[in-house]
């Protein structure tokens, strides 16, 4: 097949260009040290380590090897980098080939595109590449200068404080959001970083950490960063997923009943899994009995030890058996035949992280009060931002998700700690920082029938506002 004359004349100079970096590499002449190191620092958080990951365009392999993956595998198409790539990362894989052909048969947990897309001919033709190396749960992560900050680089090339780059593109996150959909990928999040890439005291932590998070400084940011997954296929699995319903229940008696005779059944099999938190009512006594009466259910009961909604959640989701994992408040002011919503907008691959959300519908008299409202419209938008993902619903009790991204959001909870009594952020903070899609399912929110809400407004209304400021600390300015 004949070759365009202009594809390979770029690539020629592409190599003559990169070749030439990476001897000035060796030489210990690259600019830019600390922007590097930042970088790194943002895709370690963004990847846990063990993974398996490919970078194309990958330069000297540091920021691959960075992310400490399990089986690493470099591209590049200047023999003097993959030369010095592989001196340096001995126990990663490094290939010598233009990322516009090539290919693999290997498939990888994450792709990245690291300083990349505006260098490239034919973007949408690698970002086609890239959808065939990635698992179809795998995630690709893409950073490429802001074209704001064409002229600032030419002037910091002239005087020698950047490193020379071969011709660009500059796209727009809306040119590069438009071509991912075209080949394929569904964006999860988008934001900017470094508004100061250069290593100056004092300045460099306030413009990096805080004015590059904040309307209108992020602007000026000289970073894009994208996160996409593969758009999902139609579920082509014969054996439907299976589902476990968690109902944690602290006095809700009147409620019990209810549990076995309107909760339905979803995929291949359904199964209860009660836990009941040191009832002052009877409320264990009347689970027991009406496990008996309904045998057809195989329902489980058990009394966590700990204290709060979260800890019986965590108990809930570890003697979980089934695919899915589904929190079901036991007040039912969520009402259990919404849950087959739930399970479509899942195994449809719309998202992998369903996120009830009670506040689009009307409610019924008495569901919410107004003050209640308030402050959910408040820590929604909140951490809307924080998440840079839209959360219209942060404490309806009615989240859904696979049990093997909740195993990995486990893995991952140390970086936050133990810090949430209900587990609801805990569930929605693990789950941004993995990167999955996280998707509002709108409900209509209904009364209590049974008992009195175990919300206290303004004592955890206090302690959700430590967590957005935990939040901040931890995923925001970091």
């Amino acid at each position: 097949m004949s070759i365009d004359p202009a594809i390979e004349s770029f690539r020629d100079k592409g190599i003559v260009h990169w070749d030439q970096v990476a001897r000035q590499y060796e030489k210990g002449r690259i600019m830019g040290w600390h922007y590097h190191r930042k970088l790194q620092s943002i895709y370690c958080f963004n990847i846990p380590a063990g993974l398996r990951v490919i970078e194309l365009g990958c330069g000297a392999g540091d920021l691959l090897a960075s992310v400490a993956p399990e089986f690493g595998v470099g591209v590049d198409f200047s023999p003097e980098m993959v030369r010095v790539a592989k001196a340096h990362h001995p126990g990663l894989i490094f290939e010598e080939a233009d990322v516009m052909e090539y290919t693999s048969k290997e498939q990888f947990d994450v792709v990245i595109l690291s300083d990349l897309v505006n260098n490239l001919f034919d973007v949408q033709l690698v970002l086609q590449k890239a959808h065939s190396l990635c698992k179809p749960r795998g995630r690709i992560i893409i950073n490429f200068f802001s074209h704001l900050w064409e002229k600032p680089l030419e002037w910091a090339r002239s005087i020698g404080l950047a490193n020379l780059t071969s011709s660009q593109n500059w796209l727009t996150p809306a040119d590069v959001k438009n071509m991912l959909y075209l080949t394929g990928w569904d964006t999860i999040r988008k934001w900017e970083d470094f508004v100061c890439p250069f290593n100056v005291p004092l300045l460099e932590p306030l413009c990096n950490r805080f004015l590059a998070r904040i309307w209108p400084t992020k602007a000026l940011c000289l970073t894009n960063f994208i996160i996409a997954r593969p758009q999902p296929l139609p579920l082509t699995d014969p054996q439907a997923p299976s589902v476990s319903v968690i109902i944690p229940a602290r006095n809700e008696a009147g409620n019990v009943e209810d549990f076995f005779i309107r909760t339905p059944r979803m995929g291949s099999r359904t199964e209860l899994i009660i836990v009941e938190g040191h009832s002052t009512d009877n409320t264990y006594e009347i689970i027991e009995k009406k496990i008996k009466e309904h045998p057809e259910w195989n329902a489980s009961l058990f009394r966590q030890t700990g204290k709060g909604k979260a800890d019986a959640v965590r108990l809930g989701f570890e003697k979980a058996k089934c695919d899915i994992l589904m929190i079901l408040d036991a007040d039912l002011t969520v009402v259990p035949e919404d849950l087959p919503r739930f399970y479509a907008a899942l195994t449809e691959g719309r998202g992998e992280f369903i996120n009830g959300v009670r506040l689009i519908y009307p409610m019924e008299g008495r569901a919410m009060r107004f003050l209640n409202l308030v402050g959910n419209k408040f820590f929604s938008l909140a951490f809307s931002w924080l998440l840079d993902q839209p959360i219209k619903d942060t404490l309806c009790g009615t989240k859904v998700l696979y049990k093997s991204d909740y195993e990995s959001i486990k893995r991952n909870r140390s970086y936050f700690g133990d810090f949430d009594p209900f587990g609801d952020y805990d569930l929605l903070f693990g789950a941004a920082k993995l990167g999955l899609k996280i998707v509002d399912m709108p409900i209509r929110y209904r009364d209590r029938k049974y008992g009195d809400t175990n919300i206290h407004r303004w004592r955890h209304g206090l302690l959700l506002l430590k967590m957005v400021i935990f939040a901040a600390r931890r995923i925001k300015f970091v």
